[in-house]
């Protein structure tokens, strides 16, 4: 996956993009709870085969919105369904968010 210092690299910048995205969430999961979202976000994805970090964005942004564990939630079964797809990884992520937006756009 990522070297330690690539790792820390893109927490920070996660963490940068998350503030800029999800303020509210963030002010609310507080900076060692942001940086450890991520952390699990990383894990999460990988255990999907999601390893590039634009993939990984998405995944981690998914997470803030439908919480970070979203992906066995039962009240989205629609995202395990997607991750647990024979599709590549980008393409499961492709399809991971235009379900959630369909998701989203029901409320």
């Amino acid at each position: 996956m990522f070297e330690q210092v690539e790792v820390r690299k893109f927490v920070d910048r996660m963490v940068v993009h998350l503030k800029k995205f999800f303020p509210k969430q963030c002010e609310a999961m507080g900076e060692p709870g942001l940086q450890e979202t991520i952390q699990y976000g990383i894990k999460r994805a990988a255990a999907y085969g999601i390893t590039s970090k634009r993939d990984v964005y998405k995944y981690v942004d998914l997470m803030v919105v439908f919480g970070r564990n979203f992906d066995s939630d039962k009240r989205y079964p629609w995202a395990n369904e997607v991750l647990r797809s024979r599709r590549d990884p980008s393409a499961r992520i492709t399809a991971l968010h235009d379900a959630a937006r369909k998701q989203l756009s029901c409320f």
